[in-house]
Parts: C-alpha cells; structure tokens; sequence
C-alpha cells in the first residue's frame, strides 16, 4: 500500500496544478514540442519547460527527441495503470452511505460536502 500511496503523490502532484493540467489536456491531443505548448497553452516558456520537468518527474509525460526537437508524450500505460490500481483499492473497500453528495447552488449544498 505504500507503493500505491507514493505513486497516488507522485501523480496528485503532477496533475495538481491547472497549469499543467493544461499542458496535458493539449498533449492528450497527441505529441507536442515546448514551443507548441507554449502557444497553445499561452504560458511562457520557462514556465512550460518547467511543468513539464514535473510531469516527467510525476510519471505523467514522456519525451522523445526527434532530430533537435524534443516532443512530449502523456504516458497513457503509466495513467491508465494508476488508475487501475486506486480504482482496485476502492473496489476493496467496505459498501457503505457515501460522504458525497451531489453539489447545488447555494449555502446549504455547500454545507452538505464537508
């Protein structure tokens, strides 16, 4: 469980940020050099060199140079297997009432989801 609560981590921290989760919502559409994200994401590109250092370091994107561009790929095996084995471990879980409950507008929804 240790190994699964360190990968859980290593994955919350490549995804916790909406920087880079815009870079992987554009690598998800396939390949991209740094400059292409650049562009498509409008972020700087120090900035999106390093997201991208992060997201190799999470296990969430890979790269691959290609003559003197480097282009950078989601790791769908490594997030599909992430995802597999938390979706196993809430399987184990014991059934029970839920904690969720759908959000609504206002004071009283808000209320009811912490």
């Amino acid at each position: 469980m240790n190994d699964l609560c360190s990968e859980i981590e290593r994955f919350g921290k490549g995804i916790s940020s909406t920087s880079r989760f815009r870079i992987l919502q554009e690598l998800f559409k396939g390949p991209r050099t740094v400059g292409e994200l650049v562009e498509a994401t409008k972020q700087s590109q120090p900035c999106v060199s390093q997201h991208l250092k992060t997201l190799k370091l999470s296990g969430l994107v890979t790269d691959e140079r290609r003559g003197k561009e480097v282009y950078y790929t989601v790791d769908a095996a490594y997030v599909l297997g992430i995802l597999k084995k938390l979706s196993g471990q809430v399987d184990k879980s014991p059934p029970g009432k839920s904690r969720y409950k759908p959000q609504g507008k206002g004071r009283k929804a808000r209320m009811n989801n912490k």
